[in-house]
């Protein structure tokens, strides 16, 4: 038996980890901001920001295709505006949105976005037709390299660019 085991025995952090995820999960739309931007105020600045990150990446997984999706990423903007990785990962979900949804986008914006979003764009079936074409020989490459490995069609992990 290790010391993981018996939950009195995790490390504060990791307690503190799940039970904001358990709340998140459950959150109503109403309190969703509040929760959020109490989450943030957890002391371990780290843990708090991984698990709002989830929780972004879950909504937003679920609301994206859904005209409700401007209200909820608005709300969520404010709550996660000083916080530069949660605040990119929102803006990376309406660049995902818009270019699943047909609606208006420059393909730098998709160039220039993290691997995240590139792996997770060239992965759906529905936007892949509505990628940019790559200016560079090596990005097409990267990513198809990259996304090769992340969905599990090579068992060999590519080295660092």
């Amino acid at each position: 038996m290790s010391d993981h085991d018996n939950p009195q025995e995790k490390p504060a952090e990791h307690r503190r980890f799940a039970v904001h995820l358990n709340e998140l999960e459950q959150v109503g739309e109403a309190d969703e901001t509040d929760l959020v931007e109490k989450v943030l105020a957890d002391p371990d600045r780290t843990m708090a920001q991984s698990a709002v990150l989830r929780h972004l990446d879950r909504r937003a997984a679920d609301l994206h295709p859904a005209p409700a999706y401007e209200t909820w990423a608005e709300s969520m903007a404010q709550a996660t505006s000083r916080y530069p990785l949660l605040a990119r990962r929102l803006r990376e979900w309406s660049l995902f949105r818009a270019v699943a949804l047909g609606l208006p986008w420059h393909p730098d914006a998709l160039l220039d976005a993290s691997d995240w979003l590139q792996l997770r764009a060239a992965a759906t079936s529905d936007t892949a037709d509505r990628m940019p074409r790559y200016r560079r020989p090596t990005e097409a490459r990267r990513t198809q390299v990259w996304s090769a490995w992340f969905f599990g069609r090579t068992s060999s992990r590519p080295g660092l660019p």
